[in-house]
């Protein structure tokens, strides 16, 4: 569709960049003097320690990158201290507990004692600067807490998103060392609740690393405790003090470490340091979501993600922004959960997922028609590319046509959005990401690594030169960081999607290149995936590829080959989405699930992935050449158990 929708006038208005020609201007100038402007907005954006000499050294020949090395500051304190004396009674954080009527207010005032608190509590727990904190919380206020206390006392903290297994949080925990865990006794989502404090039971109970375990009381339920381990967070809060000074920390100090899929089966543990990552998400956050010191700014994403962590808590907060907490789901306890709060709270800006939006067009527009959504100005949307229909009943039934739809692409890697319009200057297209943001230089690279330099086009998103917000390694794996990230594509960082530049010049997101699905905005790997099937005593050989849903994006399809015979093909395929579940986590777990003979590979070994993306969706007439097989007969008998 090319059908471009113009900013609704009552966005421009008032639109911190209103003129297309000061976009265009602003952007030129960002690409030709990169540091100068970086250096600017590191100045206008962040509360420095010690300002920076030099603005950035980046060499993607070997992956280094560092922004404003000799500069130092506290992410904490950017992001609360400085806004007590003008802001301290202001609203930093609205929580949304999963029961209707649960909430909370959290004033700048009340957030800086409580980050005093959880950062004293970690200090008497014995954690200091570089040491690592998992956090496996549900979407709570101590979520937030827990974070920022990491960041004030340079504690490194990684957040593992809540609905993941012990195999993958003590995965986590094995990989980064982790000196204390942050969970609670239970979490709750929707009309479900989580054993949390069990599931990290199992998950520590091999880790050598692991000195504390500290429980949030969710729920009144009854919870295990381990003598000397374990402790109640209300217990250690109740003796620490609600003042604890910053610690000054060097600009490319780590910050956190958040775990994505990657093409092979280990998660990667991602780096993001201090300061860069900090101006690239306030700096973002202000000119994507168009904000105004009055607004009241809503993301529904998890900080067990990175849109939570860039876009809930580090960036609104650096901004002195009122930033909405969001704990239940989209459809509990009714489809008009999102809607009522938005009314209520007067959101101005909010910011889901496609997924979201496509299941609440399933239960059709007299949901968003019973509230006025009338405070609402900007939409974004984030994940996965967001289809036209789900666009377009974004736009028509959420925004009423007077909302101006921010469709953003970005990556953990990335730390915050590249690509996105503005909104009080880019006419929108249903589906298009639509253009760079400043500093941002997306290129696209052809099959045979030349650059695509005709519009329209099409080929492999890379992006030449850093910015601030950028990833800087693989926790404990460097080689892994620039063998993934830059060694194929010399002096561009390689993103993993493809993409395509209309004629317009405006970007849209194919989706992914490698081995990786996006499930309902959720990265996973294939191997990694296959890799939890292995798990499964009655399958010995796994191959899993994506199909389309019309509610996730991306559905999972796993074929399977038997270990020995089997007698109930239901009871064999749920076993196989059970192993899943507990390997990784509910979300993880197969659509469909075939069991075959075999599986299409080559006569080296190569399972030919192509064929089978092409079977499970059942786009059988071009399955092309498939003479190259070992065993070609194994389609013919996939094609005729396809799961329809």
């Amino acid at each position: 569709m090319s059908e471009r929708f113009p900013v609704p006038p009552r966005i421009q208005e008032r639109a911190l960049i209103n003129r297309w020609e000061e976009y265009s201007r602003l952007y030129r100038e960002s690409l030709e003097n990169r540091d100068d402007f970086w250096a600017t907005q590191a100045r206008l954006f962040l509360t420095w320690d010690r300002d920076f000499s030099q603005t950035s050294s980046c060499d993607y020949r070997t992956g280094t990158i560092e922004w404003f090395s000799d500069g130092q500051l506290n992410v904490s304190k950017n992001c609360i201290d400085r806004h007590l004396v003008s802001r301290g009674e202001k609203p930093a954080i609205l929580w949304e507990g999963n029961e209707l009527g649960e909430r909370k207010t959290i004033t700048y005032r009340e957030l800086h004692s409580e980050v005093c608190r959880f950062a004293n509590m970690l200090t008497n727990l014995g954690v200091s600067k570089g040491d690592r904190v998992i956090i496996y919380l549900p979407m709570i206020p101590e979520l937030a807490y827990s974070m920022l206390a990491c960041a004030r006392i340079g504690a490194v903290h990684s957040v593992v998103f809540a609905g993941f297994s012990a195999e993958s949080l003590g995965n986590r925990i094995e990989d980064c060392q982790a000196k204390v865990v942050i969970t609670a006794n239970e979490g709750l989502r929707g009309p479900k609740t989580i054993p949390l404090k069990s599931i990290c039971d199992e998950a520590v109970l091999d880790a050598q690393s692991v000195k504390a375990v500290v429980v949030v009381r969710r729920t009144s339920n009854r919870t295990e405790m381990k003598s000397g381990r374990d402790f109640w967070s209300e217990e250690l809060l109740a003796t620490a003090s609600p003042e604890c000074a910053p610690v000054v920390l060097d600009a490319e100090d780590p910050l956190f470490i958040l775990y994505t899929s990657g093409s092979t089966g280990k998660p990667k543990g991602l780096v993001h340091t201090q300061a860069g990552y900090l101006l690239y998400t306030a700096f973002t956050h202000k000119f994507v979501f168009d904000y105004h010191e009055d607004d009241i700014y809503c993301c529904v994403a998890d900080c067990g993600w990175i849109t939570g962590h860039s876009y809930i808590v580090y960036g609104p907060l650096a901004n002195g922004a009122t930033t909405v907490m969001f704990e239940s789901t989209p459809t509990y306890p009714d489809p008009g959960r999102y809607w009522e709060m938005i009314d209520r709270l007067g959101v101005t800006s909010f910011y889901t997922a496609p997924t979201a939006i496509r299941a609440l067009e399933k239960e059709g527009e007299i949901w968003p028609e019973k509230y006025s959504l009338e405070s609402l100005r900007i939409l974004g949307s984030v994940g996965e590319p967001i289809n036209e229909d789900a666009w377009l009943w974004y736009y028509n039934h959420v925004g009423h046509r007077r909302c101006t739809i921010v469709d953003t692409w970005w990556q953990t890697e990335t730390g915050g959005i590249l690509i996105s319009p503005l909104p009080g200057v880019t006419e929108t297209k249903p589906g298009s990401a639509t253009f760079p943001l400043f500093g941002i230089d997306p290129v696209l690279i052809d099959d045979n690594g030349k650059e695509v330099s005709t519009t329209p086009g099409k080929g492999r998103l890379c992006i030449r030169d850093s910015w601030p917000g950028q990833s800087r390694t693989v926790f404990g794996d460097h080689d892994r960081f620039f063998d993934t990230y830059f060694r194929e594509i010399p002096g561009m960082y390689l993103t993993g999607d493809a993409a395509e530049r209309d004629s317009d010049g405006y970007f849209w997101i194919r989706g992914r290149v490698d081995d990786v699905l996006n499930v309902s905005g959720h990265r996973l790997g294939t191997a990694e995936i296959e890799s939890a099937i292995d798990h499964c005593e009655l399958v010995v050989e796994a191959a899993v590829v994506g199909i389309p849903h019309e509610v996730k994006g991306t559905g999972i399809y796993a074929f399977c080959i038997a270990s020995r015979e089997i007698r109930s093909v239901e009871e064999a395929e749920f076993e196989v989405k059970n192993t899943v579940r507990k390997v990784i986590g509910p979300f993880a777990a197969p659509d469909h699930v075939q069991f075959v003979t075999g599986l299409p590979k080559t006569r080296s070994g190569k399972i030919m992935r192509r064929i089978l993306r092409k079977i499970a969706s059942g786009d059988l007439e071009s399955l092309g050449d498939i003479s190259t097989l070992a065993d070609s007969a194994v389609v013919e008998e996939i094609v005729s158990g396809r799961k329809r």
